[in-house]
């Protein structure tokens, strides 16, 4: 092995991922020869009419889109979107719940940040952020429990989970000036989880409380330990979707090294159907061909094991030339489609079909 393959194994060793050669089988054809399949993401409006969800998703299904996910219920909506020929499948917002009754009977459950606040009276960045501790069991059946009563209704096809890792301990650089901080390091009130309960399993497991670090943010062990207790959430809710015979995907953050670096996510080691990483490339100050960039990062770790779909944000795009290029690089460097958030209208939906040829 020369200086350069040593270096390149290393580094890649040292961030929990493994090398090409790893990767076992027959290499797949690509996403376009295999049919693509694109998403939506939305929001059920309940003041939208039958004929009009209708002609909505009719439209969606003639321009290549073939699944929902809705972040709340509305059997209405999944029906005539089913009746067009859409998958339907329910977003599920996973560790970050602010509901009332939750955090009234169990502020016990929510993550402390290394300063000691806790989710539930002190949420970081904006109100709404409620990142529940997922090395607590409590916090597991719970979990476990909506995934089921979602899963047993008739009309969902799928399950789709949404913020499954902990806060953003580093937010995208383009947000920074949004909440007027600097975070080229990492910041202890931005930084979980530090709980009795993670503290005493890390304990246990190393004989090192993190807190008792002198820098706990540089510990490949204290990363590894938060790394599991997601995948342990998700991968058990896998095995409760799989049980009702139905698929279960996740949106993710865009590539497997910002996932793991900046929200501790590493989703490459989750037992799901598909993946749509968010490579909002705006967020991170990129341009266009990044979106490209992603995906392949993602196709090499994941080595097969589900397929990719792109997820984009259509804020971002400065021009319909542009969006096209965007679904265009996703395709061209293997994701099996995209999935799409912001407002989709008929000249959107002429884009996506154009750019799928």
């Amino acid at each position: 092995m020369n200086k350069r393959d040593f270096i390149k194994t290393t580094m890649l060793a040292g961030m929990g991922l493994t090398v090409a050669s790893a990767c076992a089988g027959e290499a797949k054809p690509p996403a376009a020869e295999q049919g693509l399949k694109h998403w939506v993401w939305e929001n059920p409006n309940h003041e939208e009419s039958d004929e009009d969800l209708q002609k909505k998703y009719s439209s969606y299904y003639e321009a290549g889109v073939r699944g929902m996910f809705f972040e709340h219920d509305s059997e209405r909506h999944f029906r005539i979107a089913k009746k067009a020929g859409l998958e339907t499948h329910r977003w599920m917002w996973t560790m970050n719940r602010g509901e009332k009754e939750l955090l009234a009977s169990h502020p016990e459950w929510y993550a402390v940040s290394r300063d000691g606040k806790s989710c539930a009276d002190n949420p970081p960045y904006v109100g709404y952020y409620r990142w529940l501790c997922p090395s607590k069991p409590e916090v597991k059946e719970y979990l476990a429990q909506r995934s089921k009563e979602i899963l047993d209704k008739d009309y969902v096809d799928g399950l789709h989970l949404d913020y499954v890792r902990y806060c953003d301990v580093i937010l995208p650089v383009n947000l920074w000036n949004n909440y007027g901080i600097d975070q080229s390091k990492e910041l202890p009130e931005y930084d979980f989880c530090y709980c009795d309960t993670c503290r005493e399993n890390f304990k246990k497991k190393t004989g090192k409380d993190p807190l008792e670090m002198e820098h706990p943010d540089q510990s490949p062990a204290w990363r590894k330990y938060r790394y599991e207790q997601v995948n342990g959430i998700v991968n058990h809710l896998a095995e409760i979707t799989h049980s009702y015979n139905k698929p279960i995907t996740a949106a993710v953050f865009p590539t497997p090294e910002i996932a793991r670096r900046i929200v501790r996510q590493d989703w490459t080691n989750w037992n799901l159907d598909a993946v749509c990483p968010m490579i909002y490339h705006g967020f991170y100050r990129e341009t266009v061909s990044w979106i490209g960039d992603a995906v392949e990062e993602g196709m090499h770790f994941l080595c097969g094991k589900f397929p990719i779909y792109a997820g984009l944000f259509l804020p971002d795009f400065k021009s319909d030339e542009e969006l096209e290029e965007g679904i265009r690089v996703a395709i061209a460097n293997g994701a099996s489609g995209v999935s799409l958030f912001g407002k989709v209208d008929e000249k959107i939906l002429g884009i996506l079909k154009k750019a799928s040829k």
